[in-house]
């Protein structure tokens, strides 16, 4: 620590900080989540203003003019660089002080200068200070306001002072550096170089322009403050440390992995490496999982995947073999769950997922290792230095081996990782999946296809209307325009306007009837081009198919349906972010006229509990009647309603916000009840995993309820009926008999036991010897399989080495099972090897345990010579 700096923890920093802005008129605002809003260009949050952009830009209305935060972050360009150096982070928390439009420099500068120096007492002498080379107005306030002299700021171009998009907001900056003294560097290094001498704490950027498009800086009316200062960086500094792994906070939790692990930090410098890794990784990861991102193979989802395996991996290399990351998240919870209560009220959530994905991850390191390390010896051996793209995708689509992690370790062993092979096996994978996929229902299954629709259009009606006159504009065979088709033919018909749904959204398309004068079509299915146009497969019943007028009808009673299943939906959805978290998002669904399935994100299965909590939580919601009303307008007034977006849904220029009641406001483009007591009932058929992360519902609503239950009752009146029972009294009639056929069963073990004896007592005398082995066969007649294992058992307990093997003939099957006693097990004789052999002669196979196993058999007249085979394999 230099002389005069006050010596403060990472959280009394945080507190002075925020305290020091408060007293100068700032409104303190807790941290953003690390999930951007509303903002598609950022996957995660990595600076303090990032979820302010649109207070700078005049897009919405900061809280307040002055503002000042402390920001969790995470950034994760440099991630292989963590831990091998002193410098680089995923995790780290950002101090910051904003100005929107009110207070600019004059002001901000001389309240930096203070709290460093009056609040945390560095010595003035130690500052230095960065401007951009024309910012004259910056220098001179730190010059003759502040009293810095004139050789400790220095001018930089803009690509060290300057902040700047492609347009927008921009302006200089002025950074600030504390020297640490010759002990970190030369003489000869000033700020801004590449030495550890000079170490930059905090930022203040002047955003003064707006920057047009064609390169243009016209100056702002009311300019804004944006300030940026490294916690962890800034203790780093008062504290006097090398890196920010030796600050207080940071210590404490190398001092947990120390104690899990039973290695010493700072006695070997590869395991150094890991412990690093980990202390880093584990902030990020209780973070992220507390800002509800949960482990997936895309987008920030594969950040904390990668990142928990990351650290899981290198919890090895310091000999943890066990799950430890979810135990270790509780340190971090304690330690900063003060200043981010989101953890705390979170902390069994976060654990569980966390252990969720670690116990997935230790499933697949095992093999995956063991198959990498072939790889490396195969390398080795034929003095190559690359993985092909070939094994490294084998070790990740057979494997699940992530391919970061592939490439870390060759990178630890001098090896190298053929990413572009990787990446093409990976796009021929995904190619195959999409034609997997493909939509061939219509005769169509490319872009190419669908041009052959873009002179059509149509209008839709099936908001309001279920039948509707129309005009037969296109009829399509194959792929081609034909002007009319006959009685039995299929083909694609296109109305000028039409109440048929188009699949979308999960939701399946209408059937129903288009007749005219002198025709009859059965609508099978209606499908959506990814334009909107509206095609109705046909089949015709009657007459011939014209360009003409006719009359289209939707299946009535079958759209009502869709409607329930299709508007429980939305219940549903919300009903799952009230009782297991705001985690909860739509991954998917589908919704038919006789059930619907619902998948959304979630990292472990539903208790019972849960599940009746949901269905009572939307049943409550359909017998409360809700008003469903829907809002057509554009996607920013939606926002600004509170929908929620959903998982199919392609947002144009107009949206449909459908709400229930103020219950659930959400995007939808589908067809739905105007009521929820329309919906009638809700019933949760089953709750199961999809993939990793990715939970699925299926329910049945209406008339579907009514039928299971029918269904339901009348199986208890002929369960009732079966056990000569009132209705009543099923359950205790049940208990009653089950107890009487356990003491049956009981009974009959005892008999069988008993039987099983004396057979055990006729067959000792057929017991012979080779090469010192005692070994018996014997073929029995409708004994069962259990009984002769018992008998097997039973043998050799009374011999010494000795192999046993019995057949048994029951019901036409035939069975093998052989048994050998602990010597000769131990000696390397293997009753699975031998019964393998045994049932190859009647055409069977099987296998199992050294000690005992048991297989099947095809031809009985076999048995005799599969048997005495026994002999030679001894």
């Amino acid at each position: 620590m230099r002389c005069g700096m006050k010596n403060l923890g990472l959280h009394e920093i945080r507190k002075e900080f925020l305290s020091f802005f408060e007293k100068k008129g700032h409104k303190v605002l807790p941290s953003f989540s690390l999930i951007p809003k509303n903002d598609k260009s950022l996957l995660l949050i990595g600076a303090g203003m990032a979820p302010m952009k649109k207070f700078f830009t005049g897009e919405a209305t900061p809280p307040g003019k002055r503002v000042t935060t402390c920001q969790k972050c995470i950034r994760t360009g440099d991630i292989d660089n963590v831990g091998k150096t002193d410098r680089h982070a995923t995790f780290f928390e950002m101090l910051g002080n904003f100005s929107f439009g009110d207070y600019f420099k004059k002001e901000v500068i001389p309240w930096a200068y203070e709290f460093l120096t009056v609040n945390l007492e560095i010595n003035k002498d130690d500052l230095w200070v960065t401007v951009y080379k024309d910012d004259d107005e910056a220098f001179n306030i730190w010059k003759n306001d502040i009293g810095i002299a004139e050789d400790r700021i220095i001018r930089l171009g803009k690509e060290d002072n300057f902040w700047e998009l492609e347009v927008g907001p921009s302006g200089p900056c002025t950074e600030i550096y504390v020297d640490r003294g010759l002990k970190y560097g030369s003489i000869d290094e000033r700020p801004g170089g590449e030495g550890d001498r000079f170490i930059e704490v905090w930022n203040l950027v002047f955003t003064q322009f707006d920057k047009d498009e064609k390169g243009n800086y016209t100056p702002l009316s009311h300019p804004n403050i944006d300030t940026g200062m490294g916690l962890e960086r800034i203790a780093t500094v008062l504290q006097g440390t090398n890196n920010i792994f030796e600050i207080d906070a940071i210590t404490e939790i190398i001092n947990e992995i120390e104690k899990i692990s039973g290695y010493k930090y700072g006695t070997d410098k590869k395991l150094d490496v890991s412990t690093r890794v980990i202390t880093d990784h584990i902030r990020a990861i209780t973070f992220l999982v507390g800002d509800t991102v949960r482990p997936s193979n895309e987008g920030r989802g594969y950040v904390l995947r990668r990142l928990i395996r990351r650290a899981a991996r290198h919890g090895r290399l310091l000999g943890i073999k066990t799950t430890f990351l979810y135990e270790l998240c509780d340190f971090i919870i304690k330690s900063w769950g003060e200043n981010y209560k989101e953890l705390v009220e979170n902390s069994q959530r976060i654990k569980d997922v966390i252990k969720g994905e670690e116990e997935k991850f230790q499933m697949t390191i095992e093999s995956g290792m063991n198959i990498l390390d072939s790889y490396i010896e195969k390398l080795k051996s034929s003095n190559e230095k690359i993985l092909s793209g070939e094994d490294s995708f084998k070790l990740y689509d057979t494997y699940g081996f992530p391919p970061d992690l592939t490439k870390e370790i060759l990178t630890e062993k001098g090896f190298e990782m053929d990413m572009d092979g990787f990446n093409d096996y990976m796009d021929k994978q995904k190619k195959r999946a999409r034609n997997a996929h493909k939509d061939t229902n219509i005769g169509w299954d490319s872009h190419t296809d669908e041009s052959v629709f873009t002179k059509f259009k149509n209008e839709f009606v099936g908001y309001e209307e279920d039948k509707c006159q129309a005009n037969i504009i296109g009829i399509f065979k194959d792929y081609n325009e034909v002007q009319n088709i006959g009685p039995e033919e299929k083909a694609v018909l296109i109305l000028d306007k039409t109440p048929f749904y188009g699949e979308g959204g999960g939701q399946v398309g209408d059937t129903g009837y288009i007749d005219g004068d002198d025709f009859k079509c059965r609508v099978i299915d209606t499908k959506k081009t990814r334009e909107g146009l509206h095609l109705h497969i046909v089949e015709v019943l009657d007459g011939e198919v014209t360009k003409s007028p006719c009359f289209a009808e939707i299946d009535v009673v079958r759209r009502n349906n869709i409607r329930r299943n299709h508007s429980v939906t939305h219940l549903l959805h919300k009903a799952l972010k009230e009782i297991l978290g705001d985690h909860v998002n739509q991954a998917g669904s589908l919704v038919e006229a006789d059930r619907l399935r619902f998948d959304f994100t979630h990292y472990q299965a539903m208790s019972q509990e849960e599940i009746k909590k949901v269905e009572d939580r939307v049943n409550q919601k359909i017998f409360e009647a809700l008003s469903v009303t829907t809002t057509v307008t554009n996607p920013k007034h939606a926002q600004e309603l509170g929908a929620v977006g959903l998982f199919e849904e392609k947002y144009g220029d107009i949206v449909r916000v459908l709400s229930m009641g103020d219950y659930s406001i959400e995007l939808c483009g589908g067809t739905h009840v105007r009521n929820t007591s329309e919906i009638s009932m809700f019933k949760i058929l089953s709750e199961s995993g999809v993939s990793s992360g990715v939970r699925r519902i299926e329910g049945v609503t209406g008339p579907a309820v009514y039928k299971m239950l029918n269904d339901t009752l009348n199986l208890r009146d002929e369960i009732a009926h079966e056990l000569k029972a009132n209705k009543t009294d099923i359950l205790q009639k049940l208990s009653s008999s089950l107890n009487e056929i356990k003491k049956l069963n009981k009974a009959i073990d005892s008999l069988k036991h008993s039987s099983d004896k004396d057979e055990l007592s006729n067959i000792l005398d057929e017991v012979k010897e080779k090469n010192g082995i005692n070994y018996l066969t014997h073929k029995f007649k409708d004994k069962d399989v259990n009984s002769l294992r018992d008998i097997a058992d039973m043998v050799r307990n009374k011999l010494n080495s000795v192999v046993v093997l019995l057949a048994t003939e029951n019901d036409g099957k035939l069975n093998f099972v052989c048994a050998l006693s602990k010597d000769l097990v131990s000696n390397g004789y293997s009753a699975g090897k031998i019964i393998k052999e045994v049932s190859k002669v009647c055409g069977g196979g099987g296998g199992g345990r050294a000690d005992m196993a048991t297989a099947g058999g095809r031809d009985l007249g076999k048995v005799s010579e599969a048997l005495k085979t026994l002999e030679g394999l001894i």
